[in-house]
């Protein structure tokens, strides 16, 4: 049975985990590098992981979940008005749990290697056809 809820505020070095009781009791805070990261998460029992939803999000979501965990991931603007303090790391992985918790809360679906793998091409589609357009427009 999953009692824990884990929010990670991703970082380019540094993650800041903040975790919880499904009731909001305060279990742990930590701050892990990208390997401590994933060693932590192994030992762990199986828990609900929350994210921000960005870039690097969607791969820790494959990540965590091939370990056992249920992951999720939040938008930004929903997580934003739970930070209770000063805006920092350690603040934002609270307000991840908290914003989590939430029973009206609706979170973002984690994209798959392929969709991403479709959207940098349709990117690299339409910045080619944007540099063909200024190139035709100079001349």
């Amino acid at each position: 049975m999953i009692d824990t809820m884990i929010g990670v505020d991703l970082a380019k070095n540094v993650f800041q985990l903040h975790g919880a009781s499904l009731t909001g009791e305060v279990k742990f805070r930590k701050k892990l590098s990208r390997a401590q990261f994933r060693k932590f998460m192994e030992t762990q029992p199986a828990s609900i992981v929350v994210f921000e939803a960005c870039g690097g999000a969607h791969f820790w979501t494959r990540e965590i979940q091939e370990l056992g965990h249920a992951a999720k991931l939040i938008a930004p603007q929903y997580v934003k008005p739970f930070v209770k303090r000063q805006k920092n790391d350690a603040a934002d992985a609270e307000a991840i749990v908290i914003a989590a918790q939430r029973p009206e809360m609706r979170f973002v679906e984690p994209k798959s290697n392929a969709q991403i793998a479709r959207g940098v091409v349709f990117r690299s589609r339409d910045r080619l056809v944007r540099q063909r357009t200024e190139q035709i427009n100079a001349h």
